[in-house]
């Protein structure tokens, strides 16, 4: 079970609070205002602590019990503003608009998008098409892997075909919204590894005995019972 040594909080208060915030948009004032009308004080500062630390082991352990994706993959990034500066988020989704991965990343070129690729073909195997943009980097990256591997994957570079992700980073972008600047990359890598797993939770794509009979909060709570302490 998720350990809290140290902190003067029991752990379901914690874990409401993270969920609020990586499932709706809200900023971290508005979770410290929600929590002093429930005659709950702790700072804002204390919430963001919360986020950072336990939202990417629930993604983590989440990764475990993943149900597995379609072989026809969509590509594309959006922009995330960390400390003033534009970085780029990585994501991918099957035909059914089924998450595949994610990864966020300072730059948005050959390297990056190799390194997404490989990311998500260690955790979800190798799809049969790639959907992308105009991208000459996502296209050089995949030219890369298909030399690789002894299957090739058919890749293909028609936008109105992109639509399915286009509307996924939708979801994303509405609870970002209001957190307006990340002030670390560790901070929005960890940040977006939870709003990724509250979406891919609303999907269905949490596989746990009994978890279809089950909301989606208690879905996220019930992950925390299969991380170790720390």
């Amino acid at each position: 079970m998720l350990a809290t040594k140290g902190m003067r909080f029991p752990i379901d208060v914690i874990l409401v609070r993270i969920r609020w915030y990586a499932a709706y948009p809200l900023s971290y004032r508005h979770l410290e205002e929600m929590m002093h009308e429930r005659g709950v004080f702790v700072d804002h500062s204390s919430i963001n602590r919360w986020v950072i630390r336990f939202l990417p082991l629930l993604e983590k352990v989440f990764r475990k019990h993943k149900r597995a994706v379609g072989g026809s993959w969509r590509m594309d990034e959006i922009y995330i503003k960390v400390k003033g500066v534009w970085k780029y988020m990585y994501r991918a989704v099957d035909k059914e608009g089924k998450t595949v991965d994610f990864l966020l990343t300072v730059r948005r070129d050959k390297a990056a998008a190799l390194r997404f690729f490989d990311k998500a073909l260690k955790a979800s195997g190798v799809p049969e098409k790639v959907t992308m943009d105009k991208s000459g980097a996502n296209k050089a990256a995949m030219d890369v892997i298909n030399t690789q591997g002894e299957t090739p994957v058919i890749v293909r570079q028609v936008k109105y075909l992109n639509n399915i992700i286009e509307q996924d980073h939708r979801a994303i972008k509405r609870v970002t919204r209001p957190m307006l600047n990340f002030k670390s990359f560790r901070a929005a890598r960890n940040v977006l590894a939870g709003i990724e797993l509250m979406h891919m939770i609303r999907k269905g794509q949490l596989l746990l005995e009994g978890c279809s009979k089950l909301s989606f909060a208690d879905q996220f709570y019930g992950l925390a019972g299969k991380i170790r302490s720390v």
